[in-house]
């Protein structure tokens, strides 16, 4: 098995936890972290097909992540900004009884 598909294997159970972990969970807060598990999942593919191919002085597998980390940065400060302003409203962060956009 080469490096490469090492990688890739680590990657693809990195999303699928991730996945898993988005779509089972009812916690508002327990979802962001799958979705962040899932970014850095495509974070290191990114950097295993920079690092295996053809031309990895070229850096742009590096800067593709750089730009997602900072995209997952903002997600994550935006996403926890309104969980925090709907848990002072409802006084929950369970995602089945926050079904109501009433004010």
């Amino acid at each position: 098995m080469s490096p490469l598909s090492c990688y890739l294997l680590v990657s693809a159970l990195l999303f699928s936890i991730g996945l898993a972990g988005a779509l089972t969970r009812r916690n508002a807060i327990l979802v962001l972290i799958g979705i962040e598990l899932m970014l850095n999942a495509a974070n290191l593919n990114f950097i295993a097909f920079w690092r295996y191919g053809p031309d990895p002085a070229a850096l742009t597998g590096m800067m593709f992540a750089i730009f997602s980390i900072s995209v997952a940065a903002a997600e994550a400060a935006v996403g926890l900004g309104i969980i925090l302003a709907v848990y002072r409203h409802s006084r929950t962060t369970d995602l089945d009884q926050l079904n109501s956009m009433k004010g």
